[in-house]
């Protein structure tokens, strides 16, 4: 398996094939397990350690396979090659989708996914977004540049607890996003929760107002 592995990413040129050689161990051991059980239709996720460095390793990985999909015309890969490109961009995806626990690499899955109107893949990490990573990194996601994906985020924090979204109040960054979030549950979804917080700031900004 490791020498079909290593010999299909030497194929497959450009970036990477130093992307995959500068990979840890546990990494190429996660991506290779990954490709194992889908070869078999096993559908068993990998019994090997998962972490930020890993994570990081594997979005990497990704972009260099996205980036040489993209210079395929150019560059004339075959259609095997092109065919195992994206076969093995498909399991890194799985693989971050299933795991993934950063606001950078949600990102780059649902730009990714709306880029190729994935929907299937859109909603599915719509539905884990909460679920998997920190009401601050949500909040992060809901910054960066790509509207579709601060939509997505947006509507994300609306679906947290309000008492999640009234702790990231003392945060000078988080701050604004959370109070339009809880704003937007008081107006759109009515919660008497949301109401009462959303006093609150009337009140503590007519004092302030009044200093």
């Amino acid at each position: 398996m490791q020498k079909s592995i290593g010999m299909t990413i030497q194929n497959l040129g450009g970036q990477v094939a130093s992307v995959w050689e500068a990979l840890l161990p546990t990494t190429r051991n996660l991506v290779e397990r990954a490709l194992l059980s889908t070869a078999t239709s096993s559908g068993a996720r990998a019994n090997v350690p998962y972490d930020a460095r890993a994570e990081w390793e594997l979005s990497r990985l990704l972009t260099a396979l996205d980036e040489r999909a993209a210079e395929a015309g150019a560059l004339a890969l075959n259609p095997e090659q092109l065919r195992e490109l994206l076969h093995m961009a498909a399991v890194c995806v799985t693989v971050l989708r299933n795991e993934a626990r950063s606001a950078e690499v949600f990102a780059q899955l649902l730009k990714r996914a709306l880029h190729l109107c994935d929907y299937r893949c859109i909603d599915s990490l719509a539905d884990t977004l909460t679920a998997r990573i920190a009401p601050s990194e949500v909040c992060e996601l809901a910054r960066v540049p790509d509207l579709a994906v601060r939509i997505i985020a947006q509507e994300a924090l609306m679906q947290m607890p309000t008492s999640a979204l009234v702790e990231l109040l003392g945060d000078p960054v988080d701050s604004r996003i959370a109070r339009e979030a809880i704003k937007r549950q008081a107006e759109e979804y009515g919660s008497e929760e949301a109401r009462w917080v959303v006093n609150e700031f009337i009140r503590t900004d007519a004092s302030e107002d009044e200093i």
